[in-house]
């Protein structure tokens, strides 16, 4: 495998808190043109696992393969992610089965079982060096209500030949009065994973263009024809693997957008668990252990909640809180947080778009799974283009009607969005001031009768901005933590002077002078 000269630039992400993968870790060069061409099999729309894995798959089939990212390969999820890899879940196998039946379930765990097995097998195909290290997975409870959730855990994964059984030692702090063990899982480093699938992606002749939003893709004497700006890319299929379909489409209703929150802590003594450990509060923690340039980190994660509707900051001070009171922490090295979909009926959505011309396939809610299920997506969009079966096609059709099972779920989080479209409009006073906003924040404010997003930069500079979201008009909040705009409605992510950070929409914030 060739060697790639990387750029002195940290590799950035979609939000302003480091995340520990981007420790010593560096941009690979930017390609700024088309290599004289503007035709490909595949255009790839987004650079996390999703899209790179497929990137690479549809590449070694001999297709000529476009991926195009809007800042580049990394930057979003993928960059923000905690990294465990598992045969186990958000949505519990016995869920699933309830959900889908007693085949949906087995064919859920039998994908969850292949993405893991496809990032196993890329690493040592590639031979990617990305701290991969196989862990043993321990899911306990802390009360009678845990314990009997506990048991439906277990008997679902009974029922679909996933391996688990009791263990009477979890390898933490907290008591506990049941618990699970989970053989054979793996952690690993995800953006050094991202960018060994770059580098073969590109050695079998793949393209990547950086720093290019795709706005619209319609169909074309030459298959589709993809814009952005005044750029033109023909492809005969595309493929949106960015996080969620872009502009206004079923998935706003049909999947939420949630933060996620994780710290990395150093710890007093050296007790740092060998294992991936999860309890099962609502919402649930997580703990496992990673060296980070050459220093031993216990990562922990949880308090999430949906987009744009809680405060950030308290959610990280209440997480860096719960680990105190469990662990003698010496200093918290890393606080950040990232972006996941939760789909209303708890299976992703991966195959044909159905408001798209044929040929325009995406793949979305992933739930808090995205390595497995971003790692099977792209599998089955590769065997979709490549004409192959795939027997998770119409389990995973984002075509498919199940208007009993997410029904709650769908009513739930949609009336949210209603809520949140009108409330947000009538909340705000006009004492609100834009000198009383200090340096380095953002609000939105009501000044002279008109709604404006500021933001008060370092140098004491005032950015005045709609706080009008251009995807579907809810107003934006202020992410103090991530210093961004954040979307309550659909999860769109904005920087401070309103620049696209993450889709659904593909437009920038409009300025107010």
């Amino acid at each position: 495998m060739k060697t790639r000269t990387i750029t002195e630039k940290t590799v950035s992400r979609d939000g302003a808190k480091e995340s520990p993968w981007q420790t010593g870790l560096f941009d690979q060069p930017v390609n700024g043109s088309l290599y004289g061409t503007d035709r490909y099999d595949v255009l790839v729309v987004g650079g996390g696992i999703t899209g790179m894995t497929s990137a690479v798959l549809l590449q070694n089939t001999g297709k000529t393969v476009l991926l195009v990212d809007a800042h580049r390969p990394g930057f979003g999820t993928t960059g923000g992610t905690s990294a465990h890899i598992n045969t186990f879940a958000d949505t519990t196998y016995k869920e699933a089965e309830s959900a889908f039946g007693k085949k949906g379930a087995i064919l859920f765990a039998e994908a969850i079982k292949e993405g893991f097995k496809l990032i196993k097998t890329n690493i040592e195909q590639y031979k990617i060096d990305c701290d991969y290290e196989a862990k043993q997975g321990y899911l306990y409870a802390e009360n009678a209500d845990q314990v009997k959730q506990l048991e439906n855990v277990y008997n679902g994964a009974v029922a679909v030949g996933v391996p688990v059984k009791y263990t009477e030692e979890v390898p933490t702090p907290i008591k506990y009065q049941k618990a699970l063990l989970f053989d054979s899982q793996a952690q690993f480093h995800p953006l050094k994973y991202l960018q060994g699938l770059r580098t073969a992606f590109e050695n079998a002749g793949g393209k990547v263009l950086e720093n290019t939003i795709i706005v619209e893709v319609s169909k074309s004497d030459y298959g589709h024809t993809a814009k952005a700006g005044e750029l033109k890319i023909n492809a005969e299929s595309v493929i949106y693997a960015t996080h969620i379909p872009p502009n206004l489409t079923s998935f706003n209703f049909r999947c939420a957008p949630y933060r996620s929150y994780v710290i990395a802590v150093k710890l007093k003594v050296k007790h740092y668990p060998e294992a991936l450990v999860y309890d099962m509060e609502e919402p649930y923690h997580y703990f496992r252990t990673h060296v980070i340039d050459g220093q031993e980190l216990l990562l922990v994660g949880g308090n999430d909640h949906k987009t744009g509707h809680e405060d950030p900051e308290k959610a990280f001070a209440s997480l860096e809180k719960y680990v105190r009171k469990h662990y003698n922490v010496s200093s918290v090295k890393y606080r950040w947080s990232s972006q996941y979909y939760i789909p209303v009926d708890g299976f992703p959505y991966i195959g044909q778009m159905p408001e798209a011309s044929t040929g325009i396939y995406c793949a979305t809610g992933y739930n808090g799974n995205g390595m497995m299920l971003g790692s099977v997506a792209a599998k089955i969009l590769s065997d979709l283009i490549t004409k192959k079966k795939s027997v998770y096609e119409k389990v995973f059709s984002p075509s498919r009607v199940k208007p009993l099972d997410g029904f709650a779920e769908f009513v739930k989080e949609n009336a949210d969005v209603a809520y949140h479209f009108v409330a947000d409009r009538l909340s705000l006073k006009e004492t609100d001031s834009l000198k009383r906003i200090p340096k380095g924040t953002g609000k939105v404010v009501e000044f002279d009768g008109k709604k404006i997003a500021a933001y008060h930069d370092e140098s004491g500079e005032l950015h005045t901005l709609s706080p009008v979201c251009t995807h579907a008009a809810c107003i934006v909040n202020w992410n103090a933590a991530e210093k961004t705009w954040d979307c309550p409605c659909h999860g769109a992510r904005f920087d401070p002077n309103g620049k696209v950070l993450t889709g659904p929409a593909t437009k920038d914030l409009l300025p107010i002078n």
